[in-house]
Formats: C-alpha cells, structure tokens, sequence
C-alpha cells in the first residue's frame, strides 16, 4: 500500500552562476492535489502539500462551516491514488444533506487563493459568528510570537516556499506550527488540529508568515479565535470584516513592532 509522501522531495537540476554551471541536488516543496470526501460525495479538491491532512481536512471542514464541531465527523480516510490523495470523510446525515443542498461550489482552488469557485457574492463572502472571547494580549506577547515563529517553521527553513500559522498561548508563547504552499491551508491544518485536540482556540491567538487576506481572518473568526497577527499587509476586506466579527488584526508584525487595524480591544496597554 502507497504512503503519504513528506512535504518535500529530491529533485536534479542547474545551477548558473559567476562561478559557472554544475548540477544540484534540491530539495523540493511538494504540491499534490488533495481531494476532500464526504460520505462519499466528492466536494473539493485543493493544491496542497501532502502532510497533516487529517488536520487539513477537519480545519477546512469547520471553516468552511461543512460542520459546526469535530464530532459530526465520526471517520477520517486518507489514500494516496496516482493523481494526488483522496481524504474521506464521514459526517453525521444531518450535516450530509445540508451538504447535498449547498449551492455546490464547485471549488478546485489554487495554493494561494481561497476563494476560486465561489459562484456568487453570497457563496464568497458567507457570514460567519462574531468571536465571543473577551480575551485581550499584550504587546509583549505578540512581540514574543513572532519571535519564535521563525525557527519553527521547519519545512520552509529547511526548502523554502512554505507558509507557516501557528498559535500561541496569551503569553504569546507557540504551542502548535503548521506549514502547507498555501496559507489558507497551514492555517486550516493548524485549526484541525487545535479542534481534533480540544484545544481552547479563544484562550490564544494566530501567527501566520503571509499578508491578511479576507479569507485568513474569517477562516481565524469561524475558529472563534479572537485575533490574527501576519507578517506582512491586510486587505481592506480583511480589516472590515475583522472589526466585524471582533477578531483582532495585527499586520506587519516583525522586529518588535507591529500595526492593529481592527477591534483594538483585542490589545491591552
């Protein structure tokens, strides 16, 4: 029986340089297509990177509201095929037929965008529940954050072209890192994770390695984790729909600084 590939493999090539041309052995991220099952009814397939795909597939249910809570999937099923791997799933009948009756989005997205296939302004931009966390971090605990961030990505200090989200504790201590070629994915694979462990997602807060899209804040919102702090831009929807659903943004986070764009209460002083 085939295995899960790692997350990066071996590949031949060149190098040119001022020095001259010689041959390289390189290591690779891997990006397979993952398609996402339930009860048989084929929903979604993803480029991904073959690793935590069980997390993947119960982060990506919750924030895709195809469940309310990790146990409405009672079985989880991953198989390697020739053409990528297969994750099957198995959720209550309630669920399924909400499923069946869902405007089917037809979703075969790309690693950084999440959301190709929507086929309506309704479909892309689903509201989701405000977090009701009254939680507050203190600078310093952001600041710690990112910090630590970096070296443990492990995957894209050691090939490169990953992301990475992580979430930390209101100390700002790192608890968990998850790393995928695209964003949405790490940060599903993380929220997979923290749901399949029972990790209390409102008591912390999520570091991600890329800008703030609309995307990452409601997927962070639909976790019911009260803030998001990224290294690089928000949008503009990000930051509305942020202060919206009361998630804190933090953006430009490095270097012991950063910027908050929205619900400033999120940040005590």
């Amino acid at each position: 029986m085939p295995t899960l590939r790692p997350g990066s493999r071996q590949i031949d090539a060149v190098r040119f340089s001022a020095a001259g041309v010689g041959p390289r052995r390189e290591e690779i991220a891997e990006e397979v297509p993952v398609a996402l099952i339930y009860n048989r009814f084929p929903f979604a397939v993803m480029l991904a990177t073959p690793t935590d795909l069980e997390d993947f597939a119960v982060g990506f249910s919750l924030t895709e509201g195809i469940v309310g809570e990790v146990g409405e999937i009672s079985e989880i099923k991953t198989k390697v095929t020739d053409e990528g791997v297969e994750v099957a799933m198995t959720v209550t009948k309630d669920r399924y037929m909400l499923l069946r009756e869902r405007h089917r989005r037809n979703l075969v997205a790309g690693s950084s965008c999440g959301l190709c296939g929507s086929d309506s302004f309704a479909e892309a931009l689903r509201p989701v529940d405000a977090v009701v966390s009254q939680q507050s971090f203190t600078p310093q605990a952001i600041h710690r954050a990112m910090a630590e961030f970096p070296a443990l990505q492990v995957l894209n200090r050691e090939v490169g072209a990953f992301h990475g989200a992580a979430f930390a504790d209101g100390d700002g201590r790192i608890t968990v890192v998850r790393e995928d070629i695209g964003r949405h994915n790490a940060l599903d694979k993380l929220i997979g994770f923290l749901a399949r462990n029972a990790i209390d997602r409102q008591a912390g807060f999520v570091a991600v390695s890329s800008r703030c899209s609309y995307e990452m804040v409601r997927k962070t919102a639909a976790a019911g984790i009260p803030l998001i702090a990224t290294i690089s831009a928000p949008t503009s929807l990000a930051i509305r729909f942020a202060e919206d659903t009361g998630v804190g943004l933090v953006a430009f986070a490095r270097e012991s600084r950063f910027n908050l764009y929205a619900t400033a209460s999120r940040i005590s002083r």
